[in-house]
């Protein structure tokens, strides 16, 4: 079961997150169906203040304490912050929020961008540039990182490296993070159909049907979708690829030549959302608010403050408190939200996603109550609900109002 890493951290992190941090089907997940996944205590604004000191209390853990003004952060990145908007710029933010709210300086922080994570050479070489230099913890910002990250964990055992998403750990010096991203897709999906004329939303999608992560936010989207409009479909393209501004440009170009009218996405870049724009249509951006890219497009996007993490991360590798365990939160931690709506939301939706948002945090779980595949099959029962487990790692359909290559 997830687990808080601290209970030691909360920043004011900027809105932002995606998903190049993408999982495939989870081999070792647990799935169960019906009972309470487990949640993550919220981190207090107190805590906050107390990590930025650093004059907490050591407690317990796997690792001797590092003083703070002696440790070294790393980060492998699979595109550019300096891009702005998107993936990789939202996990810096929150690397940002994290070194503020400790305190620590410029030196400290050690970034390798631009690393592809398909290519497995490359990912060593910039890990081990980023232990040469000093790292004592290393994060890993994509899915494709994370078997290197595995190797290199086993090799370096007093380095901690810590993978976003993915379903690999070893309960030491290797562990996870990610989070209930689908409770803001699912709110995105109310304003997209609540903007929608024609009835047909697009979807530009990172990887296809066996990748639960990317599938997963799909169906919640589609599910809020539907909520406030039983009459629109979600059409969704597939890239194959975590990061390629121009396929998709081109898959955000296909579906607006098939008639939709609102662009979604799971994708790095604005792309999707600049092709939405030039068609004088709408969007729903991913990971960052995507406002200031396209003005007259975007409505909203889900997004991360990654800073929530990162800076219980390393205050625990600070402190000695690192147990090596793994990180899944949502909103009520404040690791996903939904960014504001811009003036190009309809009519009545801050209300109905207000309401909705309520509700998830009462204990909705999106997942739960009569469920049923494009495919007709029924997929859960009234009074059950899907697990975190079964969400991220065996969600290889789509729901019934989705329509896929």
């Amino acid at each position: 079961m997830f687990k808080k890493l601290s209970s030691l951290a909360l920043v004011a992190v900027m809105v932002l997150s995606l998903a190049a941090c993408g999982t495939t089907d989870k081999g070792n997940a647990t799935t169960t169906s019906g009972t309470k996944a487990t949640d993550t205590p919220a981190p207090t604004q107190a805590a906050a203040e107390e990590a930025s000191t650093g004059d907490s209390e050591a407690t317990s853990g796997l690792f001797a304490p590092i003083a703070k003004e002696d440790i070294k952060v790393g980060v492998i990145h699979i595109g550019d912050p300096a891009d702005g908007a998107g993936y990789t710029f939202a996990h810096d933010q929150g690397i940002i929020a994290m070194q503020q709210a400790l305190s620590l300086s410029d030196d400290q922080i050690i970034r390798k961008n631009n690393v592809n994570d398909a290519d497995a050479v490359a990912i060593r070489t910039a890990i081990e540039e980023c232990i040469e230099e000093g790292s004592n913890i290393i994060f890993g910002t994509s899915w494709g990182y994370m078997d290197t990250m595995e190797e290199l964990a086993s090799e370096y055992p007093d380095i901690i490296f810590s993978h976003c998403s993915g379903y690999k750990s070893n309960g030491s010096n290797f562990n996870n993070y990610f989070g209930r991203i689908y409770q803001a897709r699912y709110l995105s999906g109310i304003a997209a159909g609540l903007k929608t004329q024609s009835d047909k939303i697009g979807y530009v999608a990172a990887m296809g049907s066996d990748n639960s992560e990317v599938t997963g936010g799909i169906n919640a989207f589609a599910m809020g979708v539907e909520s406030v409009n039983p009459d629109a479909k979600v059409y969704v393209k597939v890239t194959n690829t975590w990061f390629d501004p121009t396929l998709e440009q081109q898959a955000a170009e296909a579906l607006l030549d098939a008639g939709c009218d609102v662009i979604a996405q799971h994708a790095d870049t604005t792309a999707p959302q600049l092709a939405a724009e030039k068609r004088g249509v709408w969007g729903i951006g991913y990971n960052s608010d995507m406002t200031k890219d396209a003005p007259k497009a975007h409505i909203t996007a889900p997004v991360w403050n990654w800073g929530a993490y990162y800076t219980s991360a390393v205050k625990s590798v600070i402190d000695g408190s690192w147990d090596g365990s793994n990180y899944f939160g949502g909103m009520a931690e404040g690791l996903v939200e939904l960014s504001p709506l811009s003036e190009n939301a309809a009519e009545g939706t801050a209300e109905a996603i207000e309401a909705a948002k309520q509700k998830i945090l009462d204990g909705f779980k999106v997942f739960e109550g009569n469920i049923v595949d494009n495919a007709g099959n029924q997929i859960n029962q009234d009074g059950a609900f899907l697990s975190d487990a079964d969400i991220t790692g065996k969600m290889n359909w789509y729901y019934r109002n989705v329509v896929a290559e």
